[in-house]
């Protein structure tokens, strides 16, 4: 061979290996949609774009180096790194659909923050205006923190507020002059009501911490879903990987351990510790507790919480509590009280996908949190008479009926623990539930718990009865967000009406609440890395209680109804990207102002209300008097004497930013005030969406504001069309200049036959 040849050789190489190079470097990843399937083989569709691909790169090794996924079992297509003109060229196959660029998603791992809006983003966003919100206290009182968890670290932290007064306790595991930095600078526990009901802690039988340290966790992921600081590459079970961080970020926390493990929060001991936080300087605190109904009233002496959240606000001090866990049944919300902001709790747009592939190939997706390996093909079981395949039921079967297999059983309600602890002990590989709701998910690392529906659980029990050997495959869950995943208010979250004071309404708003990732204390059996999943109310009243801390760093000055104001006025009553809101039960349907209040969150919006329905502590007492509580009672929370005027005021005109008429005979006028916090020189109308068969007229309809007008007050007279009693309808009256919409919830149920009887 010649020195040319030899030499253009070479110099081919080195152009051919530049252009490998080059190509390499170029590639990106696109979606090939090919639309439905025409294979029912998962297999011959994977090979039906193996041959697409093989057609364009010309191998079989270039295929396997390109491909990414294969879509094989709701619809076909696939996913390869391909440069721009090869896309371009499969795009024009006349069995491809559509070529798609691949997007990529930035995720946090609790995903709320994003979700609401609430984003470090550009200066002008909430979250930078608000300073993170800095300087602000947040009291949380729960069972404790974990002080170790990175989410309380204090990088970049100032000094302590000089108007603090709290201190940090000691006591088992937790030392107070080491465990307090500037950003948890309170930590405070409280015992002696619990352990003069029970007796003294027994450890042994109760384990917990005889200090502030948390031992299960709920205190702390309560406490980092406020305020955790940003901590990158965090995930659960390979799940939702991002940064971490809580609502304000910057905000100061002071924990007081009221609540403990086995023997829940006695109201002596909250109230002691809502006590000790008004007493530290706290500006918000923070309740994720509730109570059953039938509940006390508010001026009660058995109803502490109320009580102390009373004299919180009362001091300026906004009180966030939960709603309560008792839904969807109508009328089991918790913290009633109109001085409190109540939260019910939503999904949101994220979820996480599990699929189930049976032996007939095909595919379902249900919901889990699951972290190991795929289980590859096993036996799957239906346990049928004389078994049972009810979720509750299980134990009561042999052993042998779920060994070494993956158990299907169905739930009549939210189902217990007892159905995953039977098939475990029995040696089963895993358990497909079908129930509703689907949303509430345990996490198991190396065993597959996977929730469906019932429509999808019977799809699958149908398969199991047409062959003598059915299988079932179940991948590991992937993590889904955005517009393609549904709000609903979840299904265990309290729901309305109020059953103390029926025209108080309660929710007040609503927020994700529902698979919620924070810090948690290493004890718990769903930690993994200091982090867990966790949902309820308890896990919403945080997220409200983040932006209250934001509101609270831009408005100082605002009281806790003005900060309650600007919440429900601006709240969304669709999701962020504009579709309906349902609420989960025993059917679907548009949620309404009983299930998420004013609707959900919206914090940046929330920042400039325009309007707010303020309220001082007088109001209070006038809605007091107006529900008929003694003034013995009244005088007890005011720690003065208070005598009521007669006639009594009507609590239809307690200025809440809401209207709730539960019992309308003919027709009622009531009043409301607004307070203009926008520009001085403003001018709103009115625009009303009236509740179906009710009459809303306003007067006046159009409210002027200028720099000696600040406050205005108007009347609705509502009046009904209806003949018969009714349920609730729902409508909203809505005052807007063109940019801000002040926006009210009306509900009103009619009485006609009420009114009959009062007639004769």
């Amino acid at each position: 061979m010649s020195k040319t040849i030899i030499l253009l050789a070479f110099f081919l190489s080195i152009v051919l290996n530049v252009q490998i190079s080059f190509v390499v470097a170029e590639s990106k990843v696109y979606v090939v949609y090919l639309g439905e399937k025409e294979h029912d083989n998962p297999e011959s569709v994977t090979e039906s774009h193996h041959q697409i691909l093989w057609s364009l790169l010309g191998s079989k090794e270039a295929v396997l180096d390109s491909i990414v996924y294969s879509y094989r079992h709701g619809f076909s297509g696939f996913a390869a790194k391909l440069t721009e003109s090869q896309a371009q060229q499969i795009s024009e196959l006349p069995e491809v659909v559509q070529v798609i660029p691949n997007t990529l998603y930035e995720m946090t791992t609790t995903r709320t923050w994003d979700y609401l809006g609430v984003s470090p983003g550009n200066s002008d966003s909430l979250l930078q205006k608000a300073n993170m919100g800095y300087n602000v206290i947040v009291g949380v009182i729960d069972t404790g923190v974990w002080p170790e968890s990175e989410m309380f670290n204090d990088k970049g932290y100032g000094p302590i507020p000089s108007r603090w007064k709290g201190g940090c306790e000691s006591g088992e595991l937790f030392n107070g002059s080491i465990h307090c930095i500037r950003k948890l600078i309170g930590a405070k526990y409280f015992i002696d009501a619990n352990n003069a009901q029970f007796g003294v802690l027994n450890k042994t039988e109760n384990p917990d911490y005889l200090s502030p340290r948390d031992f299960n966790g709920h205190g702390t992921h309560v406490a980092s879903t406020i305020g955790g600081s940003f901590l990158p590459n965090v995930s659960y079970l390979g799940l939702g990987r991002g940064t971490a961080r809580g609502g304000a970020p910057g905000v100061h926390i002071a924990v007081y351990k009221a609540c403990w493990v086995q023997r829940g929060c006695s109201g002596a001991d909250v109230l002691k510790a809502m006590d000790e936080a008004i007493h530290d300087g706290v500006d918000i605190l923070s309740l994720s507790l509730q109570t059953s109904v039938p509940l006390f009233p508010e001026t009660d002496a058995r109803e502490l919480t109320s009580v102390g959240a009373f004299h919180a606000v009362a001091k300026g001090i906004p009180v966030v509590a939960a709603a309560g866990n008792a839904g969807p049944t109508a009328q089991t919300l918790s913290n009633v009280a109109p001085w409190v902001l109540t939260v019910a709790a939503t999904t949101q747009d994220r979820s996480f996908p599990t699929a189930i592939t049976l032996g007939n190939n095909i595919t379902i997706l249900g919901q889990a949190i699951f972290g190991g390996s795929e289980l590859g093909f096993v036996g799957l079981t239906y346990p049928e008479s004389p078994l049972s395949g009810d979720c509750e039921k299980l134990s009561a079967n042999p052993k042998s009926a779920m060994e070494g297999k993956v158990v299907l059983c169905f739930a009549a309600s939210t189902p217990s623990n007892a159905a995953i602890t039977a098939v475990i002990n029995a040696g089963g590989l895993g358990l497909i539930m079908a129930r509703n709701p689907t949303h509430l998910l345990r996490p198991l690392r190396n065993f597959p718990y996977v929730s469906v529906d019932f429509e999808l659980g019977t799809d699958i029990l149908f398969y199991i009865r047409s062959t003598r050997s059915p299988i079932v495959n179940i991948q590991a869950s992937r993590t889904l967000f955005g517009q393609s995943v549904s709000t609903k208010v979840a299904t265990f979250s309290s729901r309305g009406p109020n059953s103390v004071s029926p025209a108080i309404l309660k929710p007040d708003i609503a927020a994700p609440g529902v698979n919620i990732l924070a810090a948690i204390s290493p004890n718990s059996s769903i930690n993994d890395g200091g982090f867990a999943m966790m949902s309820g109310t308890s896990m919403a009243t945080p997220v409200v209680s983040g932006v209250v801390v934001l509101l609270k760093s831009l408005h100082p000055d605002w009281s806790p109804s003005a900060i309650k104001s600007a919440i429900v006025t601006t709240a969304w009553r669709t999701d962020p990207s504009g579709e309906p809101i349902f609420a989960d039960g025993s059917s679907r349907k548009l949620a309404d102002p009983f299930d998420y209040g004013g609707g959900l969150i919206n914090p940046e919006k929330a920042v400039k209300p325009g309007l707010i329905y303020d309220m001082t502590t007088d109001d209070y007492v006038m809605y007091m008097c107006s529900v008929d509580y003694s003034d013995i009672s009244i005088s007890r929370v005011l720690g003065k004497i208070t005598v009521c005027p007669n006639p009594k005021p009507s609590v239809l005109d307690l200025n809440l930013p809401s209207i709730t008429i539960p019992n309308l005979r003919g027709e009622v006028t009531l009043t409301r005030t607004v307070t203009n916090v926008g520009p001085v020189n403003s001018v709103y109308k009115v625009v009303i969406d009236p509740p179906t068969g009710v009459n809303v007229a306003v007067t006046p309809t159009e409210l002027v504001f200028d720099s000696t007008t600040t406050k205005r007050s108007f009347t609705v007279r509502v009046s009904t069309t209806h003949k018969v009693n009714t349920g609730y309808y729902f409508g909203s009256l809505t005052w807007t200049d063109t940019l801000h919409n002040v926006a009210i919830p009306v509900s009103v149920r009619t009485q006609i036959l009420q009114r009959y009887y009062d007639e004769n």
